[in-house]
């Protein structure tokens, strides 16, 4: 049971007990515990669903697009800014932290002895190349140009040099504006997924628990007024 329910129903339980027993102070106290309780409840319950007839309810389903626009303005302001990712690609570029060699080992390198072989076939050694039979002649060097190909890339991918022009070139005004770019694309094409009842159900799962607490509390201050007004009255 929870904490909203379980509220209202000993305010209910205190306010009949007061009635049927004739305690003004159990009467009073049940039913300004009730009326806080029930009170906070609907104001929470009006947080999420239309109520007819009562403006402003449903506020949350109904301005899911400034809802939307929030959670893109705080990743974009707050975590993809400009320094935050220059101060990534610096992390990730310094030391021995970048390592193209997983990128390359998926690059077909056999177009480059394909060309090799073409700029034989049509130099001057074309002639002499046709006399061993043609370009078929140096096939059986193709695996092994291949693997020293992707070896020698690999380890001018590793070098200083490369790494620096790498850095210099993502940190430009130019490719951060792309990155940036190429973020945001990604966050607003996740956001556009988002529906009014799927911002609803976030919301709720992130507070639920936490405005349980208000109709717990209404119920308790409720209470204690409704014992003051009962000397009073």
């Amino acid at each position: 049971m929870n904490k909203s329910l379980l509220t209202n129903l000993l305010a209910l339980a205190l306010l009949a007990g007061g009635y049927q027993t004739d305690n003004q102070i159990a009467f009073y106290a049940g039913l300004f515990a009730f009326s806080g309780a029930i009170t906070n409840w609907l104001a929470i319950h009006m947080l999420f669903e239309k109520v007819p007839g009562l403006y402003g309810s449903g506020v949350i389903p109904a301005r899911f697009e400034e809802f939307k626009a929030a959670i893109k303005n705080l990743m974009m302001e707050q975590f993809f800014t400009a320094e935050n990712i220059d101060r990534f690609l610096n992390k990730e570029m310094s030391g021995k932290t970048l390592n193209l060699e997983p990128v390359l080992e998926k690059v077909d390198f056999n177009p480059t002895f394909d060309s090799l072989v073409n700029v034989i076939a049509n130099s001057s050694f074309g002639s002499m190349l046709a006399m061993f039979g043609g370009a078929e002649a140096l096939q059986p060097l193709k695996e092994p140009f291949v693997e020293k190909m992707q070896e020698a890339v690999v380890e001018i991918s590793q070098s200083d040099a490369v790494k620096e022009a790498l850095k210099g070139q993502l940190e430009s005004p130019a490719m951060m504006e792309e990155i940036q770019a190429n973020i945001e694309n990604i966050i607003d094409q996740r956001l556009s997924e988002l529906t009014p009842k799927l911002v609803k159900e976030i919301v709720q799962k992130m507070i639920k628990e936490h405005l349980g607490w208000l109709v717990v509390w209404g119920g308790v201050f409720g209470g204690l007024i409704g014992i003051a007004s009962s000397f009073i009255a």
